[in-house]
């Protein structure tokens, strides 16, 4: 037998469109950025990067040029004229250094705003508490304990994390997992019984027993890991931090030199050329045309963005569900080739489902089916279930019309789980176990069970066997 363990595909489109991803409330996240643009222009803060620290002192600098352009010596045109030249580069100057804290200030804002849409689904909510008399009160969600047993219908908002103990019913948990499909919980199983606070249950009734004390749940958990995220810079960011540096250096000494090498130029043409030559020379080289050079020659929007993209990598993960609790985890995710996961349900729907009945040594899928029920008529959870109904539209049957049975629930020792009736046993499981218990009542495993063994694994299905007494019927 196969079951079917479809991945989730990946969320396509235009972010706004999904409607499976937790969309994040961005009102006045530009209006918070423009302030915080302002506030990164504290001296302590705009050092931290020393190419945009380079642009932010030219600022200062032509701005004191604008206000008295003789500050650093006469010049040759004239003051309203060089004031006026002063002015203009101080104000592309300062909205260099201004769109490079924008930059910053959006990526963390987006940041903050996954928090808060996280926050959002913590609202408090009033629960339907039954008290040990049986009766129901209605409480405040804040005000449920662990242990506390709560009543939860139809278009309810789950109060809190718990278990359902009684009932049936679909919940959207589309806030949490970015599952647009509605799950089924019910009693049974860890992954169909847990539910989340936060989340909505669409269909029936629930009785759920609460599992976490008030700031300790599932939401309140993400939330720390957002709000904790720690903005260090990476190994990579780092050395290029460190390059960038260097060049600032290089051509800040160029630069510097400037005046020197055309002062000398000049002296040449004046006794080569004439006076308005040497002139015109040195009017080129003011302070404020010196200072245009070098932040043309620095790379001024590298590092203007540098830290912009770093946080904005954070962000881009939080928009998948993905928690990212620094940047430099989110670099070494660049690096990663093969991804090792644990657990099925981490890249898939979660809910093994029986797809296929895949007979061997002779048998029909009719004789499969037939075992398959026997051994999984006791089994409750979800992949028992789909076995059942799978063999009963093949049209199989078991008659129990005066027969002693016993369900044998499945264990991490033996490995299988299934059914003894009327003396033959029917068991399911692990295929090693499977032989196993084959072998141990003398039957034999026929050689085309590791063929369909391995052509299933190969598929990414899971391949489970059926035995039925000592005969194996795959």
């Amino acid at each position: 037998m196969k079951s079917d363990t479809r991945p989730n595909q990946m969320p396509s489109g235009r972010r706004d469109d999904r409607k499976h991803t937790a969309k994040v409330d961005r009102t006045g996240l530009y209006q918070r950025a423009i302030r915080e643009s302002f506030a990164k222009l504290n001296p302590r803060v705009a050092v931290r990067n020393p190419v945009m620290f380079v642009v932010w002192l030219g600022t200062i600098v032509t701005l004191l040029t604008t206000i008295n352009p003789n500050l650093f010596g006469p010049v040759q045109a004239g003051a309203g004229q060089q004031r006026l030249l002063n002015g203009i580069i101080t104000l592309i100057l300062f909205f260099t250094v201004l769109f490079a804290n924008f930059a910053e200030a959006v990526a963390e804002g987006r940041g903050k705003a996954q928090a808060d849409a996280l926050r959002s689904t913590r609202s408090d909510t009033v629960a339907r508490k039954i008290l040990p008399d049986g009766k129901v009160q209605e409480v405040n969600s804040t005000e449920l304990r662990r242990g506390d047993q709560v009543k939860v219908i139809a278009g309810d908002m789950i109060p809190a994390d718990g278990e359902v103990i009684q009932g049936i019913g679909s919940v959207d948990e589309s806030a949490i997992t970015g599952e647009s499909a509605p799950v089924l919980k019910q009693p049974g199983t860890d992954i169909a019984s847990s539910v989340t606070g936060g989340t909505r249950l669409l269909s029936d009734e629930l009785m759920v027993r609460i599992t976490s004390d008030p700031g300790q749940g599932f939401i309140d958990r993400m939330i720390s890991l957002v709000e904790g995220a720690e903005r260090t810079k990476t190994p990579n960011e780092i050395a290029l931090t460190v390059l960038l540096a260097v060049l600032t250096l290089v051509f800040l000494i160029v630069v510097a030199t400037t005046p020197s090498l055309s002062g000398y130029i000049a002296s040449f043409l004046e006794s080569a050329v004439g006076t308005a030559a040497g002139n015109s020379l040195r009017s080129g080289t003011s302070i404020a045309i010196l200072i245009s050079l070098l932040v043309a020659l620095i790379p001024t929007t590298i590092g203007g963005l540098l830290s912009a993209i770093g946080i904005a990598g954070m962000d881009r993960v939080a928009q998948f569900n993905v928690i990212a609790t620094s940047g430099r985890a989110v670099e070494a995710c660049g690096d990663v080739n093969t991804l090792v996961l644990d657990k099925t349900g981490t890249i898939t729907l979660g809910n093994r489902l029986a797809d296929e009945f895949i007979p061997v040594n002779g048998h029909t899928p009719e004789d499969v089916a037939q075992v398959c029920l026997a051994a999984s008529v006791f089994d409750e959870t979800p992949e028992g279930r789909s076995i059942v109904q799978l063999a009963q539209k093949l049209g199989a049957k078991v008659n129990w019309d005066g027969l002693p049975a016993e369900g044998i629930e499945f264990s991490a020792r033996t490995r299988m789980s299934g059914t003894d009736l009327d003396g033959k046993e029917y068991r399911k499981g692990a295929v090693d176990a499977i032989k196993g218990f084959v072998r141990s009542r003398g039957g034999q495993v026929p050689a085309t069970l590791d063929e369909a063994y391995e052509r299933v694994s190969r598929l990414g299905g899971t391949p489970w066997q059926r035995v039925k007494a000592m005969t194996f019927t795959a």
